[in-house]
């Protein structure tokens, strides 16, 4: 099963305002020159050390990238002299660069300073390394730019296992996640959940800034998980492990009764557990999908108890004809 692949974005741009308010505490990053160019766009994710453009090689220079100047790059520069190192820097400020960051607490010659105010490119200054701010960094604009996409659902952290409920409108998505919330489990998102793809195979998800934790239940309205719960009650990001799908049930179709055929829906091209649950009267889906939870639990730590049962039926079956052993060896007297 695949989800829709209409509501599925990715930014194009971030500005250099963004990513500098977003960073500086973070990453520990400083202004080293005049507020200027900071309605620049970055459009890149990658980052790139600009060491064979700075010595006057520019087919290859990927100035649309932030750039990064470590050790070497700076070394490079205070070992020309004053007008070569101006047109080294020349040379590269030309192009339309977002931003600079320089790294191991290296500061900017002056002549730096003064070409960087004049073509309207902010320099940055950071006291980490260069490998763990390229590090830091990569993951940050790798987030900003992973594709997204929005579906309608609550998702709640279960003993620590992110489940996505889904099914149609009024089927009971909040209502379930509001008793998993009374029994001490944690909301992540109701109605609106923005998953976000991180790395090759994670989905991570979260609500909207606007909705956050609020959630709507017919015939009451409006309320306030936080408030109500308490912030132990919530969470504002938990990966998606497990996606189950609320529907009234069908006697025409086929639901699994073993499980040991497992099924997955891809979403953003990644494989995620997939459990079609049917509702009828007298149905506890709250303690149902804890048990999905703890059974998501014990088959990642390798255990499978559909196969360990299978595998008893099998071996009784190579015995042919043997008696069943009792559970019970001996009855002792009850006098209850």
């Amino acid at each position: 099963m695949k989800l829709e692949d209409r509501n599925i974005s990715r930014k194009e741009f971030i500005t250099v305002d963004f990513f500098f308010n977003k960073t500086k505490e973070k990453f520990k990053l400083r202004l080293l020159n005049d507020r200027v160019g900071f309605d620049r766009k970055i459009k890149d994710q990658n980052l790139h050390r600009p060491g064979l453009p700075l010595a006057g090689f520019l087919d290859l220079f990927a100035y649309s990238r932030i750039q990064v100047f470590g050790n070497t790059e700076m070394s490079y520069l205070h070992s020309l002299s004053k007008e070569e190192r101006i047109n080294s820097l020349n040379r590269i400020f030309k192009f339309e660069i977002p931003c600079i960051i320089i790294t191991n607490s290296n500061l900017p010659s002056p002549e730096m300073i003064d070409l960087a105010n004049k073509f309207n490119i902010p320099i940055f200054g950071s006291d980490y390394t260069t490998t763990k701010l390229i590090y830091l960094l990569g993951d940050f604009l790798d987030d900003q730019f992973a594709p997204r996409i929005t579906v309608h659902g609550s998702l709640v952290d279960v003993y620590g296992v992110g489940i996505l409920f889904t099914g149609k409108s009024g089927i009971g998505k909040s209502e379930v996640a509001l008793d998993l919330v009374e029994r001490g489990h944690r909301l992540v998102a109701d109605d609106v959940v923005i998953l976000t793809k991180k790395g090759e195979g994670i989905l991570m998800a979260s609500g909207t800034d606007l909705v956050k934790h609020f959630m709507e239940l017919r015939g009451i309205g409006i309320v306030d998980i936080r408030s109500m719960f308490g912030v132990r009650a919530i969470r504002y990001q938990k990966r998606l492990e497990v996606v189950v799908e609320l529907e009234i049930w069908n006697d025409k179709v086929d639901y699994t009764r073993t499980g040991l055929e497992d099924s997955f829906i891809k979403i953003l091209e990644v494989e995620i557990p997939y459990i079609k649950l049917p509702i009828i009267p007298g149905k506890n889906i709250t303690v149902i999908s804890e048990i999905i939870a703890i059974n998501y639990l014990l088959k990642h730590y390798g255990y499978d108890a559909a196969k360990v049962l299978q595998k008893r039926i099998e071996d009784q079956i190579r015995k042919k004809g043997e008696d069943y052993d009792r559970t019970v060896d001996y009855f002792e007297h009850d006098f209850e």
